[in-house]
């Protein structure tokens, strides 16, 4: 009778070497999964965290491949710097040439051309290449090589797998400490590539920034060519102008043309010279090259002022309606163009309405804080706003965006000159403001007008005063014209001599000063701006001044720069009437200086 518990213990223990034999087998099996899942998880999102760095340099280089800026490609490859890691990162062009790259580390360097048959893995580098694509063409390459550890290094982790075949309760440990240490490489891994999101979205803010500031420097450039352009020839054709106005009026105001259809001609003559005075005006005003006189002005006074030219000029079939809010801050602005752009604007409307409608002029206190300035080109702080709203057919996206550039109409032809708005945006700008276009297609349109709030105190503007006669001069009132042109010199010494005044003359500078040396007696220089002879209209009144304090001075120009004009204002002190003038305006003018001369004497003796 054979014992079973004997047998049964015979066969455990022979079956034990035999369990013991497998459970060992299958520990190493195990172990061996276990380092090859590990290595393959481990190569696995090397891979993939290269792979999506290259992605990102690919996207962010699409551009500069585009364009051919090495430079923004160069930027965006040293942008991966940031990961000590990688050894190598190009940038290849279409026909696998060296467009930009870095290397770092003793044996790293750049290949000078890109090859599709590349390693992936060789020793202790992996290299991955990511074409770089805009739709379906493929613009270039990107090449990145990065570290990985040896595979010594990483078999060191699994040294004691040896001695888990006889230590199965060290397995579980090493096995346990093994992943957590793979899941901390994985997980700074992890943190490397938000990081490198981070930097790319960085350069790609910068890269927008960049743009945006090149986007302003090429509006500045168009500005300051419209400037040339308008400054070159305003000057010659106000001069032109101031001819042609200034005889038609001695045909008018000498009634020397008796025929009542010559009569109308040249009243017909009148009106056009006038527009296209007004025309050069505005192109002056879109350049930003027009002179400003700006003072103390309360924009509630100067819209209810308005209200019987807008209601004429409007027709009966537009409502008007001005909503002024109490309180309103004071601006430093120049009345007269403030008038003329709100004018401006209220015929643009006007012409939105064509079957009639309401336009309304709202003022307010209003505050841009800094992520509207910097959104829109302007700067933060206090401003009196002015919104111009009318109930016409509003302006689709692409015309809004280009309403505010000169000779832009929707106008048919012959109906507008698409300087109107142009010409209330220059003015708005060159008055330190900002101008906005708010409308929706079928909704109506409102542009609001920004101008900065007045801190300092100063003098309210006062209405001119129409005279109804117009003031003479006198025989002791002797008046110096220097004027270059001969039409426009001949035609202001007779409107001089017609109103009453002796009057004198040059043709330039250095005559000029030689005849105020030779006639002390001169009491007011009238000088045209723009002089040759090596002296210009401010650098004469300068000289005279120092040789005679007491002279007084007048100039006149249809395009001033920078003589007597900066940052878009008289300097202070400066008498100006702008070509063309009328006979009206010169007499007016001429007699205003003299009056204020006087009452300035009398003022003391009071």
């Amino acid at each position: 009778m054979f014992d079973k518990d004997k047998i049964l213990g015979m066969d455990r223990v022979n079956v034990m070497p035999a369990v013991a034999a497998a459970g060992i087998l299958l520990l190493l099996l195990a172990g061996g999964v276990m380092v090859t899942y590990n290595e393959q998880s481990y190569r696995d999102a090397k891979t993939q965290q290269v792979e999506a760095q290259s992605r990102i340099l690919a996207s962010t280089v699409t551009a500069a491949l585009a364009f051919d800026d090495r430079k923004a490609a160069h930027e965006s490859v040293k942008a991966l710097a940031v990961d000590p890691q990688i050894q190598v990162a190009a940038v290849y062009d279409a026909h696998g040439a060296l467009f930009a790259g870095f290397s770092r580390g003793p044996g790293a360097s750049v290949p000078a051309e890109v090859r599709e048959d590349m390693p992936g893995i060789e020793g202790h580098q992996l290299v991955v290449t990511v074409p770089v694509r805009q739709g379906a063409s493929t613009l270039g390459t990107i090449y990145l090589q990065t570290a990985i550890d040896p595979i010594s290094r990483r078999f060191q982790r699994y040294a004691l797998l040896a001695l888990l075949v006889t230590m199965a309760s060290l397995i579980f440990v090493l096995l346990g400490v093994a992943q957590r240490r793979l899941t901390e490489v994985n997980e700074q891994l992890r943190r490397q590539g938000f990081d490198l999101a981070e930097a790319n979205d960085n350069l790609r803010a910068q890269i927008e920034q960049r743009e945006n500031a090149e986007a302003a420097l090429r509006q500045v450039q168009k500005m300051e060519a419209m400037g040339q352009l308008t400054g070159g020839i305003a000057h010659d054709f106000n001069n032109l102008l101031q001819v042609i106005i200034g005889n038609l009026e001695v045909l008018q105001r000498r009634n020397l043309v008796a025929n009542d259809d010559a009569k109308r001609m040249v009243a017909s003559a009148v009106r056009g010279a006038e527009r296209a005075s007004t025309l050069t005006q505005r192109l002056l005003a879109f350049a930003r090259r027009q002179p400003l006189n700006p003072k103390a002005l309360d924009v509630n006074k100067l819209v209810n002022g308005m209200s019987e030219l807008l209601h004429r000029t409007l027709g009966e079939s537009i409502t008007i309606e001005t909503v002024l809010t109490g309180g309103i801050w004071r601006v430093a602005a120049d009345a007269n163009q403030l008038e003329n752009a709100l004018l401006n604007l209220a015929v643009n409307a006007r012409d939105a309405m064509e079957a009639g409608g309401k336009l309304t002029i709202e003022t307010g206190n209003a505050f841009l804080d800094e992520a509207y300035a910097q959104a829109n080109e302007v700067k933060p702080g206090q401003y009196v706003l002015i919104a111009v709203t009318d109930t016409g057919t509003g302006m689709p996206d692409d015309v809004r965006a280009k309403a505010f550039e000169p000779f832009f109409t929707t106008k048919d032809v012959g109906k507008g000159s698409g300087l109107g708005l142009s010409q209330v945006y220059g003015f708005i700008k060159q008055s330190d403001g900002h101008a906005k276009i708010y409308s929706e297609r079928g909704e109506g349109t409102t542009i609001k007008l920004y101008l900065p709030r007045l801190t300092t105190s100063g003098d309210g503007v006062q209405a001119d005063v129409e005279q109804p006669v117009l003031p003479l001069g006198s025989t002791d009132r002797l008046v110096l014209v220097v004027e270059d042109d001969a039409d426009v010199r001949s035609h202001a010494v007779a409107i001089l001599h017609e109103l009453g005044y002796q009057v004198l003359e040059a043709a330039d500078g250095p005559t000029a000063l030689r005849t105020l040396e030779a006639q002390p007696e001169i009491k007011l220089l009238f000088t045209d701006v723009g002089l040759p002879g090596g002296l210009n209209g401010r650098q004469l009144a300068d000289e005279a001044r120092r040789r005679d304090p007491s002279l007084l001075v007048l100039f006149t120009t249809g395009y001033a720069r920078n003589a007597i004009v900066h940052q878009g204002r008289l300097d202070p002190g400066v008498e100006l009437i702008t070509k063309p003038f009328t006979f009206a305006a010169l007499a007016r003018k001429v007699n205003a200086i003299f009056e204020q001369r006087e009452g300035s004497r009398r003022a003391p003796a009071m």
